[in-house]
């Protein structure tokens, strides 16, 4: 901040005093949010001698503006124009802050196309102007300013490398915490710079980067200022090295050096802007709600990075965090790994998954008796978490930990469950998609309970919001309607008569009863593996072969085994492979599941294009990220709206070669009409609960018209009415 900068009494900044002007821009540039200079010759070759204070400037989402003369070098103007046409390729991580300062540091190619990058990602922007009648624009001012406070200077230098380094210079500052005059000086200073800025100055002429004079020398023949914006490579260095080792300004080098170090080590929001509007409400709600709560959040809205703001805001404070994470896959307690490291989070400890984490943790446990102040992130597995094993060392750390569980609606699952009475952690996140257990109100319960949270919950973030808001590609929604055959039909309405004698017609829902949970697993299994399926998925196959979209295909298959009379068995999945391979001969095709090894690199190959159509089961349904992904063909729904949404979500996320997603959606339906009785006043309910999830999310899609007709028959067979169930949600 930078009421914190120690400003000599004077204010005053002289070359070879003990307050050299050259420390006032590195302490400002250090502490400061943005930087507004009004200029007549600018140099970039300023930035690489100010390359301490502009690493901790940029490194903490500063913003530079410029308003300088039209008379700058060639390599100056080059990249001014490269950087305002985005025409640049450097990958520069501004998150990184050592390698931010090398690459400043570095005067050269290297260094423009940084300039040019700063330039395209908005870090800084130049206004190029000259005035009106004769003359160029001669400046020497600028304001740093943070959040509340403001510092404005008048210099006799120019801000380039020569004016920095060998002229003898003065500057003199005003800082709006000192005085109702010097308040009055900042504010003036900043109107009167906003106004240039703004292109409102009538007396300046606003010019385009192309229309730069470059300072030649043959044309400028003992002009001194134009030698200094032509300044040689091993010149600048050389005069820089020297000027760094003046003993005024060593030991204050040595301190900023100190900290880049430090500020490389620490924890910090792994984007230049910082967090999003979003994130910051997220992180205040969690805080109103007593530290505890569910962040509802829809899939590809960041809910990762949310709560990881979440520790880095509660680290800022305290200075240290202690945590655990609980995922429900391997794969995913990769990815969480990755993204903790994004953050800069050390001692990430991986539980799950075969590694070796017991002598990791029973070093935390011992560090913790001898008081030892450490820093981690424990990483588990819902399955490693609720074993006997890590137990023993859990309880034992758990009064330090944050929690965090992400699916967080596993916290409900019987196992789970059983233990949550004696978690003792206090401050809690839980991350899903999906808070509610459907058909489980126990589970619900024991989340909500938990989190000490209920709907609405303590953050939501609906599918709507985020597709409104772009944080979710658009998409067309095509349900397609599949019958049973006579066979599979003549069984289901034999469960059905089975099952009205346990629903509740009040309620509208089964009684609880063991019995209940048998009959529907067998109609859940005649729906799973509805023989017509496999003649939806091949039409749909030479629909996308007429578009040409045979790639980045997601395709879910049913689980489970077909059975012939005489016993024996085919898997489902391999069906669907072969119905793929008949249909599309040659098309690039591989599965996903348990039984496939090397999993990073078949996600890898999809990405990549080399696999063009992916076959999973139940895999990919959580938090996995694979943005490349198309097009969705789901042959597979259970009737719980939570795999729908998980799934959906998996083909919604943003890809820049991603215009739209494509997702085809199966949807079961008995081949006759039952007789109109209790049994069809049952089975209208049924098929009303299964709509909704169909009708809310053909609501958002483009299509969403072509899709109500797609859906009208249906509605019509069950007396159904779209738009009545749409509006219910």
């Amino acid at each position: 901040m930078l009421n914190q900068i120690k400003f000599p009494k004077s204010k005053s900044y002289r070359t070879g005093s003990d307050h050299e002007p050259l420390k006032f821009y590195l302490d400002c540039l250090s502490n400061a949010k943005q930087f507004d200079l009004l200029l007549g010759y600018f140099s970039s070759a300023a930035i690489n001698v100010l390359s301490l204070g502009f690493a901790q400037f940029i490194y903490k989402g500063g913003k530079m503006r410029i308003v300088a003369n039209h008379i700058l070098s060639e390599k100056d103007k080059e990249a001014i124009i490269s950087g305002k046409n985005k025409d640049i390729q450097i990958p520069l991580d501004l998150t990184d802050i050592k390698n931010l300062k090398a690459s400043l540091d570095e005067y050269g190619c290297h260094f423009f196309k940084c300039i040019a990058y700063l330039i395209a990602n908005e870090c800084i922007d130049i206004k190029i102007v000259k005035p009106k009648s004769k003359g160029i624009a001669h400046y020497k001012s600028g304001v740093f300013t943070d959040e509340n406070h403001a510092i404005s200077f008048q210099a006799s230098c120019n801000f380039t490398a020569f004016g920095l380094l060998e002229n003898a210079e003065s500057l003199n500052c005003f800082l709006s915490s000192d005085s109702e005059g010097s308040l009055h000086k900042t504010k003036e200073d900043q109107a009167y710079f906003d106004n240039i800025f703004n292109g409102k100055a009538e007396h300046l002429e606003y010019l385009d980067a192309t229309d730069i004079t470059v300072a030649i020398k043959n044309e400028f023949t003992g002009h001194e200022t134009i030698e200094e914006l032509l300044i040689e490579e091993a010149d600048l260095i050389k005069k820089k090295n020297l000027f760094l080792k003046e003993e005024q300004l060593a030991s204050h080098i040595s301190y900023l050096e100190f900290e880049i170090e430090k500020m490389a080590n620490e924890p910090r929001f792994p984007y230049p802007n910082g967090a999003r509007p979003y994130q910051i409400e997220a992180y205040n709600n969690w805080k109103k709600n007593d530290y505890s709560g569910v962040f509802a959040m829809a899939t590809g809205t960041g809910k990762t990075i949310t709560s990881l703001n979440c520790i880095l805001n509660e680290y800022k404070i305290s200075g240290e965090y202690k945590i655990i994470i609980l995922v429900p896959s391997i794969a995913l307690l990769n990815q969480w790994e990755k993204e903790a490291k994004q953050f800069n989070f050390k001692g990430i400890v991986k539980i799950g998954g075969g590694y070796n984490w017991e002598p990791t943790l029973g070093s935390i446990v011992s560090n913790r008796l001898w008081k030892k102040k450490e820093n981690y992130i424990l990483i588990a597995t819902y399955g490693s978490f609720v074993t006997d094993r890590f137990q023993k060392y859990f309880i034992k750390i758990q009064q330090d930990l944050t929690l965090i569980a992400d699916e967080a609606h596993n916290i409900g699952a019987e196992s789970i469950r059983k233990l949550l009475p004696n978690i003792q952690v206090k401050k809690r996140i839980g991350l899903s998609a999906t808070p509610k257990r459907v058909y489980d109100p126990e589970g619900t319960d024991a989340l909500n309970m938990f989190f000490n949270d209920k709907p609405s919950y303590c953050y939501e973030f609906s599918m709507e919001k985020a597709l409104n808001d772009g944080f979710l590609t658009e998409y067309k929604y095509f349900p397609l309607i599949v019958e049973l055959t006579a066979e599979e039909t003549e069984k289901y309405i034999e469960i059905s008569k089975k099952l009205l004698k346990f629903f509740d017609f009040e309620k509208g829902e089964f009684k609880k009863d063991p019995i209940v949970e048998i009959l529907l697993l067998k109609r859940k299994n005649l729906i799973h593996k509805a023989h017509n399926k496999l003649l939806t998925f091949k039409i749909i196959l030479r629909e996308l072969e007429k578009q040409n979209k045979l790639h980045y295909i997601f395709t879910y298959v049913p689980e489970g085994y077909v059975y012939t009379e005489n016993g024996q068995g085919e898997k489902l999945l391999d069906q669907f492979l072969l119905i793929g391979a008949n249909t599309i001969p040659g098309i690039k095709m591989n599965s996903y599941t348990t039984d496939d090894s090397d999993l990073a690199d078949i996600l890898r190959g999809f990405s990549e294009g080399k696999i063009e159509m992916l076959f999973a089961m139940k895999m990919l349904d959580e938090g996995i990220d694979v943005p490349r992904a198309e097009v969705g063909i789901f042959c597979s729904s259970t009737g719980n709206p939570r795999q729908f949404i998980q799934r959906r979500g998996r083909l919604l996320r943003k890809h820049i070669e991603k215009a739209f997603a494509t997702i085809y959606d199966m949807v079961v339906v008995p081949s006759q009409i039952i007789s109109k009785s209790e049994l069809f006043s049952m089975e209208k309910k049924l098929v009303k609960n299964e709509l909704q999830r169909v009708a809310y999310f053909a609501s958002l899609s483009m299509n969403y018209y072509d899709t109500k007709e797609n859906l009208e028959e249906v509605c019509k067979k069950y007396e159904l009415n779209l738009n009545e169930i749409i509006n219910e949600l």
